[in-house]
């Protein structure tokens, strides 16, 4: 991939956000267990930077995907894993479908202002027994008259606290599993909405992930993203960027980890030298920043085909697949070097072990990966 001088412009400027906006705050939005995403997401969207590639009659830039890759690179020097998820479901993974597929009026009242940082959105798509067989849904969207009535339970919803909208993936009748859902906008003020108290997960803290409820939830039909039963393949499409957005955004946060386990293990002394001085260290160092390389390579030939309109779903689900593990990797390695100070609730190498184990989970689990890639390599057959 060849990066212009705007691609590196936009490189500096979020650098600088992260930097300015984010990271001094994060200690404290990790305590609290959630920052303040209308605050934060208006500064973006002052900047231009939550509608990379979105068109410009709803403020958006226009780009091309490549400066959405560089956007979710950069994100990744912030000191928690979850401020960039939460802003990477407002750019890459809650509204694509919408910015493709929906009516001008949609794109007008609900795009428009999330690209401006006016409004939150949030992921409709998991439920208790659905998350990575997402066909397995059962919130069900009824048409009555004009309107869709809804009625299901939406679960580990990012943002689900203080969304303004959910972009909803409900069931709307058909006899075919992939062609029976559809993709609804149903604001959060709407009468029988109710959610649930903040998660209490592992990590991810300072993300406000929520269950979200719909009790006879009314909504227009004109609220429908594009056709009526084509949600299931609107939001596989989602996926896709959603993917390659969640494996470019991991790299920043694996080099920062291996460069202060470089520091730290080069000040640490066991047995008269330092730890970084003992050859399994730091040539498991070296592995470690080799992969992180590799992962990078990988990511970005997803994003070149992606670009060139080709079909990027087998290089994207392994970037994917090698994120995950990778991230996971990487953590355990740099916290066993830390040693008992790692294994403190605040050390960053800690919040890191911890934020980094959703990668293998959120967007499709490691084995979900692992059968589109045999699906796509002949191994298995195809659906």
């Amino acid at each position: 991939m060849k990066f212009t001088e705007e691609h590196r412009e936009l490189r500096r400027t979020v650098a600088r956000f992260v930097e300015q906006e984010i990271n001094p705050h994060v200690d404290e939005w990790e305590a609290a267990g959630r920052f303040p995403a209308h605050e934060l997401f208006k500064k973006l969207g002052d900047l231009g930077l939550l509608g990379i590639t979105k068109p410009a009659e709803v403020g958006g830039m226009g780009l091309d995907f490549s400066y959405s890759l560089v956007f979710a690179e950069e994100l990744g020097a912030a000191r928690c894993g979850a401020v960039p998820m939460a802003i990477g479901v407002q750019t890459d993974m809650a509204t694509p479908a919408l910015a493709r597929f929906g009516s001008d009026e949609l794109k007008r009242d609900y795009l428009a202002p999330t690209v401006a940082g006016d409004m939150v959105v949030g992921l409709g798509v998991s439920e208790p027994h659905a998350g990575s067989d997402v066909a397995a849904i059962k919130t069900t969207a009824k048409r009555d008259g004009d309107d869709y009535v809804i009625n299901g339970t939406k679960m580990w919803m990012t943002n689900g606290l203080q969304a303004d909208w959910i972009c909803l993936l409900a069931r709307t009748g058909g006899e075919h599993r992939h062609r029976d859902k559809s993709l609804l906008v149903v604001p959060t003020d709407a009468a029988g909405i109710s959610r649930s108290e903040p998660l209490n997960k592992l990590g991810m803290r300072s993300s406000d992930t929520a269950q979200v409820f719909f009790d006879n939830v009314r909504v227009p039909v004109r609220n429908r993203i594009g056709d009526e039963g084509a949600g299931f393949m609107y939001q596989m499409l989602q996926f896709q960027e959603e993917r390659m957005w969640g494996a470019a955004s991991a790299l920043k946060g694996l080099e920062l980890l291996i460069n202060e386990t470089i520091d730290y293990t080069r000040q640490r002394q066991v047995f008269g030298k330092s730890v970084l001085d003992n050859q399994v260290v730091h040539f498991r160092l070296a592995e470690l920043a080799t992969e992180i390389e590799a992962l990078r390579a990988l990511t970005y030939a997803a994003c070149d085909v992606h670009m060139g309109g080709g079909d990027a779903t087998r290089l994207a689900s392994m970037a994917k697949l090698k994120a995950g593990r990778l991230s996971r990797e990487v953590a355990d390695s740099c916290l066993q070097y830390w040693g008992g100070q790692g294994y403190m609730w605040e050390s960053p190498v800690a919040r890191a072990y911890r934020d980094n184990r959703l990668v293998s989970i959120g967007g499709g689990a490691d084995e979900v990966m692992l059968a589109i890639i045999a699906k796509l390599m002949n191994i298995l057959p195809k659906a």
